[in-house]
């Protein structure tokens, strides 16, 4: 199935016009023609299924036939992570963390973060395409980059861990997790958290965790914590 993603849908749409490069894409790519279904998401858990009424590459007009709506899960998972150093890899970090499951995305810039600019047109449309070639129905929720003096300041829900390299008493990660419950994650930079850093979330609550026995790159670490969070989830 290829599914399409369009956030101005709702459940009273109707009828609708693909963007341009959608457009060309339907026709000139995948050849769909006049009565042909398509299957569109906006994001927000809804599926609609919609034929084809005008298969013109610059504007290709659609009519919904059905609509789904998917349940969303009970726990919340919030991943704040560091940009690496190579914009690469946090876009990796990026498209994996949306097919496995992430619903939320805060970038913070640390003390020792070495890369403080970022993109986030070209990170949403990293994680639009993820969503899609997932074949999930809610889009996760991408933050502003802020600072870590900042996202600490304000309080956080749920379960809430930080993992770092440095010595000290830690706990794993899955003994630490229950089903149903929503966790906020801190992930460092590839030269990890400062102390002053790590004293701050412990004084906002959060527990150190560990990720294994193994030094994991900032991107590996993330996609551990999700992957370990998702799945004690699923049962």
């Amino acid at each position: 199935m290829q599914l399409f993603y369009n956030p101005r849908l709702d459940n009273s749409a109707v009828q609708f016009t693909f963007s341009t490069e959608e457009s060309k894409h339907i026709v000139k790519v995948l050849r769909k023609k006049e009565g042909d279904i398509l299957h569109i998401t906006n994001g927000k858990g809804y599926l609609f299924e919609a034929k084809i009424l005008l298969a013109d590459p610059k504007k290709c007009k659609a009519e919904i036939v059905s609509t789904t709506k998917k349940h969303e899960k009970m726990f919340w998972l919030h991943m704040v992570v560091a940009p690496t150093k190579t914009n690469d890899r946090f876009e990796w970090f990026l498209e994996k963390a949306t097919e496995i499951g992430v619903h939320e995305i805060t970038p913070i810039i640390c003390e020792n973060s070495e890369r403080k600019v970022l993109k986030p047109e070209r990170m949403e449309r990293v994680i639009q395409s993820a969503m899609k070639q997932s074949l999930q129905t809610f889009l996760p929720k991408l933050n502003k980059a802020v600072s870590y003096k900042d996202f600490i300041a304000k309080p956080q829900n749920g379960l809430l861990f930080v993992a770092h390299c440095r010595k000290g008493e830690k706990v794993e990660l899955k003994r630490r997790l229950a089903p149903d419950k929503d966790v906020t994650i801190l992930i460092g930079p590839e030269g990890d958290f400062s102390q002053t850093e790590i004293n701050s979330a412990y004084d906002k609550g959060f527990i150190p965790i560990s990720l294994g026995e193994n030094r994991l790159r900032t991107e590996t670490a993330a996609i551990v914590a999700c992957t370990t969070v998702v799945m004690i989830n699923n049962g």
